[in-house]
Order: C-alpha cells, then sequence, then structure tokens
C-alpha cells in the first residue's frame, strides 16, 4: 500500500495531539491572532495595522519577519504588501521586525504532514491542516523548507490590503468625504478632488480607528509588482558594497572575539594558553562551553591568538575515521535500524523474483555549509537586558537560547535580525549565538564582537547527512517494472532538533525525501529508510533529504530505464502519474529539444525530483573532451505555482544548480582522527567560474498551491549530470563527489 495512503503513527499522535489542544485551548486559541509587537514600537503619532506595517509622519516600514539570507526574501516579503498598499519600489522602508510569535509561518506544518504533494485526499488536508494548527500554537517563527513564500503570499497581501483600506477610512473621516470615492496611488490616498494626502501624513489620524478588516484582494489582473520584473531593493546597496551584513555591524567601545571549540564534539580535557595571552592586543582568554575564547582588540589578532592555543579535546562519541561512518551505514541496513517503509506498491518481492535484476548501490558524503560570510554575533549584555545582532532563522529560539545563559526573561532578550551572506541551512543553527552570549554576559555592559575563523567555521560546522543507497530494480517488455529502494542515513530531523531540546518520536521523512514521493507510477514500487545512529552530528543543508535521495532516486530510475532500452525521458512522462510534474518534464524536454541527434562525445542526462511541493526538471548537457568532462548546457523547468518576482526566481533557480553541481562534481567532508580534514575552500572547491555552464530557466504555474524555489532545483542537479556523464561516455558514476571518478575542465 502506498505510505500516501496511510497515517503514520507520529502523525497520529501530533494530530491528535492539536486536535486535543483546540478543545482543552479552545477553538479561540487556535483561531485569535498573535498580539501585534509593534504595537510598542510605534508613538503617539504612529499607526500599524497588523504586524507587517507601522507608519510616521517620516516614513513607511514594512516588516520582513522572514530573514533574508541572499534569496531575496526581504524584497520578496515587501513586495507583497506593496502591491495591495499601492506603494512604489523605494517609497518604504524594509526592517526585519522583532522575534514574535506573530510572524508564525503558515506553510512549514504542510512539508511537515508526510504526504505527497498532490494527495489532496480528506486525511492528508486533515493532517496539514493539524500541523498547521501546531505551528500556530507554539508560535514558530521560522525560515527555512523553501517556505518564506508560500507562508507570505495570502497574509502579507491582506496585510497591505487592510492597511490601505484603513488609511482611506482615516481620510474619509478627516475630510468628511465618502470612502468609496477614495482611490489611492504611489503611497497616497487621493480623494475626489484629485487631491493626493501622503499615507505619512494620514498616520496619526489611522491609529485612532480600528483597522479595517475583511477585505477583497485585488484581481491578479491588476497586479502592479507582482510576476512583473522589479529590481530588488538590496540589488544597488549589494552591488556597491553598501549593504550592511552581521559582520559588519559594529558598537561603540567594542570588543573583538573569536573561539575554538571542539572539532570532536566533545568536552575540553585542558588547554594552554600561555603564549596567546602575551600576544599583542589581546585582552582576555576565557573557558566557555566546549571550548575556549579569545577577546583582543580586532578580530585578527583574536584570531592569531586563538592559533597560538594548544588544546586537549575528548574523544568524539562516533567513529574517528571516515571508513569507519561509511562500515556503520552498511551495517545498518537491518529490521533493528529500519526507520519506516515510506511506500509500498503493489509485489515487490514479486516483481523482484521474475529475475533479471539490476542491483546498484550509490554513496553521498557529508557536506560543509559554507556561506560566503563565516558565523558572528555581536551581543550586549546588562543587567537591564540581553542584544544580540546576527543573521539567524529562528530568531524566537534565539531569544531562549541567551535568555538560559544570561538569565534574563526571555523578553528581555532582544534580537535584531541581520541580512545573512549566504546560509544554506548553516544559520539554523546557535553555536555562534551562544558562544556570543556566554562571553558578553562575563563581560556586562561591554559589546562583543564574534566572528568564527574560515577554519573554525569548517571544524564545527554541522554538515549535511552522509547516505547510502542500495536499489533493486526490473524492466521487462521496455517498461520499468519494478523499484526497491533502501536509504540509509542518520536523521537530520533527530539530530538538529535535538540541539534544541526537543523530542521527536517517531519516523523522519527527510530520510528519503525525493524519493519515496517520486511521482512515478512504477507498477511495484518500494523506499524504506533506515536510520543510522552513531554518526556524526548533522544539519539541515539545502534541500535537507532529498539532496541525496533525490540523486539515489534519479540515478536509479535512469539506470533501469537503460535497462528497458527505453527512452529516459519518454518512459519518466509514461511512469508519471502527476500531471504538474509532468508538465516541468514536458517543459523541459521541449527546452532541450531532447531527442535531436547530438555529435560523438556529447550527451545529456535528465532527472526530476519533488521536493517542498515543487516538481524540478533539469537535462544536464556535456562534452566528453580528451582533459575531461565540460558542462555545456542546463535547462531547468518548475512548478511553483505562482511567479511573483520573474528576476529573482531565475537568479534563485541559477544559483541553486549551480550550488548543486558544484558539490556533485567536487566536494566532501570527511574525518580523521574525529575531526572534519577540510578546512578551507582549497580543499572544498565548488564549481569554477568558467566551468558554469549556460542555464535555461522556465518557471511554471500550474500548481494550485503558491511555492518556494530556494532548494527545489539543487535535488536534480547532481543526478542530471550523472546521467550526462553516462550518455556521452557510457560510465555510471554512483558516488559523490563524483571527480573521484571523472575530471572535469
Amino acid at each position: 500500500m502506498s505510505r500516501a495512503g496511510t497515517i503514520t503513527r507520529r502523525t497520529l499522535l501530533v494530530g491528535s495531539a492539536v486536535i486535543a489542544g483546540g478543545v482543552a485551548f479552545g477553538v479561540y486559541a487556535v483561531s485569535t491572532p498573535h498580539a501585534n509587537p509593534l504595537e510598542s514600537e510605534v508613538g503617539p503619532d504612529g499607526a500599524t495595522f497588523n504586524p507587517w506595517v507601522k507608519i510616521t509622519p517620516e516614513k513607511i516600514v514594512l516588516i520582513a519577519p522572514h530573514a533574508d539570507l541572499g534569496q531575496g526574501a526581504a524584497g520578496m516579503q515587501s513586495l507583497l504588501i506593496a502591491e495591495e498598499m499601492d506603494l512604489e519600489p523605494g517609497g518604504y522602508e524594509i526592517e526585519f521586525g522583532p522575534p514574535s510569535a506573530a510572524y508564525w509561518n503558515r506553510a512549514q506544518g504542510n512539508e511537515a504532514a508526510p504526504f505527497m504533494s498532490q494527495d489532496d485526499s480528506i486525511v492528508a488536508e486533515g493532517v496539514r491542516g493539524a500541523m498547521t494548527s501546531l505551528f500556530k500554537l507554539l508560535g514558530m517563527q521560522i525560515t527555512g523548507g523553501s517556505s518564506s513564500t508560500p507562508d507570505s503570499f495570502d497574509k502579507l497581501r491582506e496585510a497591505g490590503a487592510i492597511a490601505r483600506e484603513t488609511l482611506k477610512a482615516a481620510a474619509a473621516k478627516k475630510h468628511d468625504v465618502d470612502v468609496a470615492g477614495l482611490k489611492t496611488g504611489k503611497g497616497a490616498v487621493i480623494l475626489p478632488d484629485g487631491t493626493a494626502i501622503p499615507y505619512t501624513d494620514l498616520a496619526a489620524d489611522a491609529a485612532k480607528i480600528a483597522p479595517v478588516t475583511g477585505v477583497a484582494l485585488r484581481d491578479p489582473s491588476k497586479w502592479r509588482l507582482i510576476g512583473k520584473d522589479v529590481r530588488r531593493p538590496d540589488i544597488v546597496a549589494k552591488s556597491t558594497g553598501a549593504l550592511h551584513y552581521g559582520i559588519d555591524m559594529k558598537l561603540d567601545g567594542m570588543v573583538h572575539a573569536t573561539v575554538r571549540l571542539s572539532p570532536r564534539r566533545g568536552a575540553l580535557n585542558g588547554f594552554d594558553a600561555a603564549k596567546a595571552e602575551t600576544m599583542r592586543g589581546v585582552a582576555r582568554v576565557m573557558e566557555i562551553t566546549g571550548g575556549v575564547a579569545v577577546i583582543a582588540d580586532n578580530t585578527w589578532r583574536a584570531f592569531k591568538a586563538a592559533e597560538a592555543i594548544s588544546f586537549d579535546w575528548a574523544p568524539s562519541d562516533y567513529p574517528a575515521e571516515q571508513d569507519g561512518h561509511w562500515d556503520r551505514i552498511a551495517a545498518s541496513f537491518t529490521s533493528g535500524s529500519l526507520d519506516a517503509e515510506w511506500r509500498n506498491d503493489g509485489e515487490v518481492d514479486t516483481g523482484l523474483a521474475e529475475g533479471g535484476v539490476t542491483q546498484v548501490e550509490y554513496r553521498a558524503p557529508y557536506l560543509a555549509h559554507q556561506p560566503l560570510e563565516p558565523l558572528n554575533a555581536v551581543a550586549l549584555v546588562t543587567d537591564e537586558k540581553a542584544e544580540i545582532w546576527a543573521g539567524h532563522q529562528i530568531p524566537r529560539y534565539v531569544q531562549e537560547k541567551v535568555a538560559a545563559i544570561t538569565g534574563h526573561e526571555k523578553d528581555q532578550v532582544i534580537f535584531h535580525n541581520q541580512y545573512a551572506g549566504g546560509s544554506f541551512g548553516h544559520r539554523l543553527e546557535f553555536h555562534n549565538i551562544t558562544a556570543a552570549a556566554e562571553i558578553a554576559n562575563a563581560m556586562r555592559g561591554t559589546p562583543v564582537k564574534l566572528t568564527l575563523s574560515r577554519e573554525e567555521d569548517f571544524a564545527t560546522d554541522y554538515p549535511r547527512q552522509i547516505a547510502v543507497a542500495r536499489g533493486q530494480g526490473v524492466a521487462r517488455d521496455g517498461q520499468v517494472r519494478t523499484l526497491a529502494l533502501d536509504i540509509a542515513s542518520p536523521s537530520v530531523v533527530r539530530s538538529q532538533m535535538g540541539r534544541l531540546g526537543v523530542s521527536v518520536p517517531g519516523s523522519d521523512s527527510q530520510l528519503p525525501a525525493g524519493a519515496w514521493n517520486a511521482p512515478y507510477a512504477v507498477p511495484n514500487f518500494r523506499v524504506r529508510a533506515y536510520a543510522v545512529e552513531g554518526l556524526a552530528p548533522t544539519s539541515s543543508w539545502r534541500s535537507v533529504g532529498a539532496s541525496t535521495a533525490g540523486f539515489f532516486i534519479e540515478s536509479f530510475v535512469d539506470e533501469v530505464i537503460a535497462a528497458a532500452g527505453a527512452d529516459p525521458l519518454e518512459e519518466r512522462l509514461r511512469l508519471c502519474n502527476w500531471d504538474v510534474a509532468r508538465g516541468v518534464l514536458e517543459a523541459v524536454g521541449e527546452m532541450s529539444n531532447w531527442g535531436e541527434e547530438l555529435p560523438v562525445n556529447k550527451g545529456r542526462g535528465i532527472a526530476m525530483v519533488e521536493s517542498f511541493g515543487v516538481p524540478t526538471a533539469e537535462v544536464v548537457e556535456v562534452t566528453n573532451t580528451d582533459q575531461g568532462i565540460r558542462i555545456d548546457k542546463v535547462w531547468v523547468a518548475a512548478d511553483v505555482g505562482r511567479v511573483i518576482d520573474p528576476v529573482n526566481i531565475e537568479n534563485q533557480v541559477q544559483g541553486a544548480v549551480v550550488w548543486g553541481l558544484g558539490h556533485a562534481m567536487n566536494c566532501e567532508l570527511t574525518y580523521s582522527d574525529g575531526m572534519a580534514q577540510q578546512s578551507n575552500f582549497h580543499d572544498f572547491e565548488g564549481m569554477r567560474l568558467y566551468q558554469c555552464p549556460e542555464i535555461e530557466v522556465r518557471m511554471l504555474e500550474n500548481s494550485g498551491r503558491v511555492k518556494g524555489v530556494g532548494e527545489p532545483p539543487v535535488p536534480p542537479a547532481a543526478p542530471a549530470l550523472a546521467n550526462a556523464i553516462f550518455a556521452a561516455t557510457g560510465q555510471r558514476i554512483r558516488e559523490m563527489p563524483f571527480n573521484k571518478h571523472i575530471d572535469f575542465v
């Protein structure tokens, strides 16, 4: 029976808990909005109509609570509000807002429900609704899982519409005119005689009336900004170096700090800082949780002093050498490690017994996150409050972590979210935040700027999960008939949530994400996931489980299609049982002119993976040269339901493809003596500029749900490249990074 038609024990428990919570706390608790955190920020002449808009006589400020990690989230959020408020680009300021339950993520709960995206059954929708209610009750403010756009799409347009209509009501009352005769445009209410009254001039009047609710949203045919080519509000500042990231933060009287934390994730047995303490500019060396901090008069001197300290680190509680990690995974394909059987269609064992089995094994390594901006934070702790400046994806947990260190109440922790120079999941972790808070707590009244060196960032990163897949497939009569895929990997969800002190019982849908939910109607199709214990702690990495399982399933499908003697695109189309996914396959085939005759030594590979509700298909074209493989061109088609910012979406997709290809080609994180062996980009090298292919993008809007696109183009990149290499050379590559087996030029 398909996993899509069942309810896991975990889902049942969670859903029951939400329903019980609704009974215990009342429907009121679930349906009532959280308090508006902006009410304390506006002065007597300012107005706030909801948590996303505040207007003073001086300016209009739009709140973009989803963290901007380089993906353009701030611009996207403000654009949605501006569309309904009739604001012009550049006619408002953008702030990230304070941590608040009001900014709970409405879309994240959908991903937590273990159902296929195309499953709109009563059970699936009920569980999605239950998970969403749970996120509301918990006030889960989080940026991740490509959820910023689906979370924002409706509620931010509603926020803008409410602000617009309330400002019109204030103008009507002030000028004694019928509100029906008023219009808005360019940040102003326009009276019947054509007089334009800026919103800022109406702030004090609007603050005196109740917000106008129940406002109808504008028809898409009247949109001025959504779906149009609009310049991102941060693009000039970023292009000229004027934008301030977290690492640029400065406070008067600030000292500079860095840390050395256990590279083995264990305890610190001892250290010798005698040399470091005498170095120029060093003010203090102090032990902190898990390691040592150095405080100096600038960051470079702190770095050099940290290098001069000798450490006695306790051993790791995972295998010291990389071979031990692979061995532990290999030993986990047992019933005792079975996390769940996520899919079981047809009669797989009977299908395999027919013979002619294609049997394969695939490997995916640990991968570091390594955004260009290393982890950093500025902290100032006084007796009255604790303030933190950093880029982070879960602001309310920042408050919780810091409060536990400083002894303040949670609402006494003031968090100022900053623009971040990349994340890819890295800024879901907290060791920079907690270290900065611990240092500042020991130096109350003195601002502390913590910066991790690139080497420290590598050494203490929580990497992407390592994974192995074993597949058995049968082709008969030119068709794929049977697929059995077993995937073994550590649970990212349990590792990550465990560091937050949250227990996650039951199965982890990210272990086989991208594989169990593949929209293929193979007669006999089984996917099992095995949870491996005792490996290095891991964290979410761009596209999470689909970054590995997507490689496994699309490489495996391609191999069985080849055994059938079928065309890779045509057989995928025949198998595809979701119209939206079929649409992206057809589109990418048309874009690439799939099926045309290619010169000798050229090859094309195709892959299609659904992650975070977005089916994405990619075709990669390569040339096999005397020096190695050259990637010539990539075609990408994806369906996000609604394109909000075409220019930014194209950039997002292109960046995701480069990210996916570069890591598949060249990158892995390995352990020796319990420590990561890679220390900087010289031995963790992504795609070079000269290797970057032309990337053509087409976005479709056939899905009924608005989705995000930051992560979905990553998973198909690796298998499409591997399949293209096979088409050009006849060589199957089943292990990342591919440069272990083939050269690239």
